[in-house]
């Protein structure tokens, strides 16, 4: 049921079955290790190119959830997933291995949140009864697509962010015990005329700002009816910009439940600059760490608001700004 001008509210309250993360070397050292289901301790997986090595990662992820949910693939009715590389050939290459429907999606880092919008609403429409929604990313693929390859040896200023080694997936159905999406809104296209790649979370905060914003109105509620309010990878500079504006806007948001998932998952003394992103990051702090500390117990309700910046090399050699969204997902337990 749409709800104000953005906001789908489900009515039936689609149920998480289950999730996995999967994470790389670099994640197994950070803060959230004990939240993956798999780690490995080399980026390349045993595969023979680091796109490959994100395949698998999203392939794992998938399969992990589906285990623990006790389901097979034959029971999987669709499979919505996205990820960085051209033409999401991570996300496809996924789908053909788990052999169900498939429907890609390009969200950029906010593909995470996009696809289990869009698995929650499936599953509310009873248009499925069991749906795995994805997302991952690879540093070193990120890497060589969107920047310099890592033998390049650039060097990066303190704005720039480190792209997680990660994937995360989560199995959506129409009934059984576990937390539940209950709301879910669609985020605008914002563009503040940033074109700097290297300061990402600077021109994402505003998109995060604006789906939080209308997360809020449409649903004429404080931000007190979370627990946790927790942004997809703005990291230290995009988080502190994300805070002022919301404050400069009218909204506060205590700093005590207002956090995000690229400051999370690593320690401070990894050489992360201004923290983690890719499309891993959220998926895999969310469907480990934050779905871990509800099924404890830890935490009643969340907002996870997913910051996706949609450019390309192409657009960025034709020096277009960078445009931004944020989709947020409302899970309660």
């Amino acid at each position: 049921m749409l709800k104000g001008h953005q906001t789908w509210v489900f009515e039936s309250k689609p149920v998480i079955l289950s999730s996995a993360a999967v994470g790389g070397p670099f994640e197994a050292q950070g803060n959230l290790a004990e939240d993956f289901d798999i780690l490995h301790e080399d980026l390349w997986l045993g595969q023979d190119s680091f796109e490959k090595a994100e395949k698998k990662m999203l392939e794992e992820a998938c399969e992990k959830a589906i285990e623990k949910a006790g389901k097979k693939k034959e029971d999987i009715q669709f499979f919505i997933s996205g990820d960085l590389m051209n033409q999401i050939i991570s996300s496809s290459f996924t789908a053909r291995t788990i052999g169900a429907p498939y429907l890609g999606i390009f969200g950029a880092c906010s593909s995470s949140m996009e696809g289990l919008s869009l698995a929650s609403l499936l599953v509310d429409s009873k248009s499925a009864e069991y749906v795995v929604a994805g997302a991952c990313s690879h540093n070193a693929a990120s890497e060589k697509q969107f920047r310099y390859p890592t033998e390049y040896g650039s060097q990066k200023p303190p704005t720039a962010q480190w792209t997680v080694t990660g994937a995360g997936a989560v199995l959506l159905g129409r009934n059984g015990k576990g937390p539940r999406v209950t709301s879910a809104t669609i985020g605008r296209v914002i563009d503040m005329g940033i074109s700097d790649p290297f300061n990402m979370g600077a021109a994402m905060a505003p998109a995060a700002v604006d789906t939080i914003e209308a997360h809020f109105r449409d649903l004429n509620i404080d931000p007190s009816y979370y627990d946790v309010i927790a942004t997809g990878d703005l990291g230290q500079v995009g988080h502190r910009i994300a805070g002022d504006l919301l404050i400069k806007h009218g909204l506060k948001i205590p700093p005590e439940i207002f956090t995000d998932c690229g400051i999370l998952i690593y320690k401070k003394e990894q050489p992360v600059m201004s923290g983690g992103s890719g499309c891993g990051c959220s998926a895999s702090v969310t469907y480990g760490h934050f779905l871990n500390r509800m099924r404890k117990g830890e935490l009643k309700r969340i907002l996870i608001v997913a910051t996706g910046a949609l450019m390309s090399p192409m657009s960025y050699q034709q020096k277009e700004s960078i445009p931004c969204i944020a989709h947020a997902v409302s899970i309660e337990i």
